[in-house]
């Protein structure tokens, strides 16, 4: 419990020390947090992967997500020199395309190597299958790693550049959005989880997906789901008493604001059963050692993985629609 208080400070701790860094010297230094994370965590899912009987390039799975970061940061960067918001889309199709290709060269390669490949298919005692085959689904398993975590993950690069893009209904607004939704994106999964810890510890009833983690009740999803609305107004208030942030507010409706927050709730317990699944079949506790007391990487970001890309999607629906 020691061990898990003390890295729950730690992570805090990193946190806050990256928000002050992004307001004061550069917002950089959270890009490359994320990089190195997506690197963790792709190593984590690489591992489950193989533990599973998919096996993958692990060593490509490791590395993929800095190749990622590269084509987020040249995307925000023509962003900037441009103006044109649409950048985010082609940043997000660069990232689709790269992974598309990547995909393609690791199956030729398996089957150039065809000598190397037929090793590994009698170490592993494969039998009937042929080295297309094998070849093809070694690469589409470690195309799952790039899919799950680092580009889902990585969005919050995207995030983190928002004030690059040009926006009609933001042009006027001199104060950083970003800061304000990456807050949100990192508070909603740690207020939901908590909270769904407690209150289902302290009610109970019954099970939410036992067969897939059979510690969660739906008691404790609802309640961390409505405790994370309630504590997410809190934030939206304190933020409204910020000067710079007025103008925001004004345009940007608490009721608003709340439902990205009910859904993003939702989703970010989504994340967490999801990634429950995959240790369920890959026959693991924890996804690796990353934080003593909390188990993996990927353990402390399952949730927001698939919350990063709703938030970019939520609010860009807002600001321009």
């Amino acid at each position: 419990m020691k061990k898990r208080i003390y890295s729950s400070i730690a992570v805090v701790i990193t946190l806050a020390l990256l928000f002050v860094l992004k307001v004061y010297v550069s917002e950089y230094f959270f890009d490359a947090f994320f990089g190195i994370i997506a690197c963790f965590a792709g190593f984590e899912i690489s591992k489950m992967l193989t533990k599973m009987g998919k096996y993958n390039f692990q060593f490509v799975a490791v590395i993929f997500p800095t190749l990622l970061l590269v084509a987020n940061l040249l995307g925000m960067y023509f962003a900037s020199t441009s103006g044109d918001f649409f950048w985010i889309f082609y940043t997000i199709l660069i990232n689709i395309s790269l992974m598309i290709i990547v995909f393609s060269l690791l199956y030729l390669w398996g089957i150039i190597l065809k000598k190397k490949t037929l090793n590994e298919i009698t170490v592993r005692q494969l039998k009937n299958i042929s080295i297309f085959r094998f070849s093809f689904n070694k690469a589409l398993n470690t195309l799952i790693t790039f899919i799950y975590p680092s580009f889902f993950f990585l969005f919050f690069i995207l995030i983190n550049h928002f004030n690059t893009f040009n926006f009609i209904k933001l042009s006027e607004i001199q104060t950083d959005i970003s800061v304000f939704m990456l807050l949100t994106a990192f508070l909603i999964p740690i207020f939901t989880d908590t909270f769904a810890m407690l209150t289902g510890s302290l009610i109970g009833g019954k099970k939410l997906c036992p067969k897939i983690s059979p510690n969660k009740t739906i008691s404790g999803a609802v309640g961390g789901t409505l405790w994370c609305v309630l504590f997410s107004a809190c934030v939206y208030l304190i933020f409204g008493c910020i000067e710079s942030f007025i103008p925001f507010m004004e345009i940007f409706p608490i009721w608003a604001y709340l439902i990205i927050v009910l859904l993003g709730s939702i989703i970010a317990q989504c994340g967490d059963i999801f990634e429950s699944f995959i240790k369920r079949r890959a026959n693991v506790k924890d996804s690796g050692k990353f934080l003593p007391g909390h188990g993996g990487c990927l353990d402390r970001i399952d949730s927001h993985i698939f919350v990063a890309p709703f938030i970019l999607i939520a609010f860009l629906i807002f600001v321009v629609v």
